[in-house]
């Protein structure tokens, strides 16, 4: 039956569907944010924190530069 539908009906059945996933994700990045900050607040040494972070991004830049690609499973 969905199937038989036009490309915009579709849509609009789904739409509360993509409203609901969409809060959920929203939800869910803010209180791991908030938990991140939380956790950065109480670092003794900030410094270091900022400066591995730094790093890893970096380190990813330059690898992707480099055009190194992650072996496959």
């Amino acid at each position: 039956m969905l199937a038989e539908t036009a490309r915009w009906e579709r849509l609009l059945v789904l739409a509360p569907v993509f409203v609901i996933g969409a809060g959920l994700v929203l939800a869910v990045l803010i209180l791991l944010v908030r938990a991140f900050i939380d956790s950065v607040r109480d670092v003794r040494h900030k410094e270091i924190l900022w400066i591995g972070g730094l790093g890893i991004i970096v380190l990813v830049v330059v690898l992707t530069i480099l055009g190194v690609n992650l072996p496959k499973e």
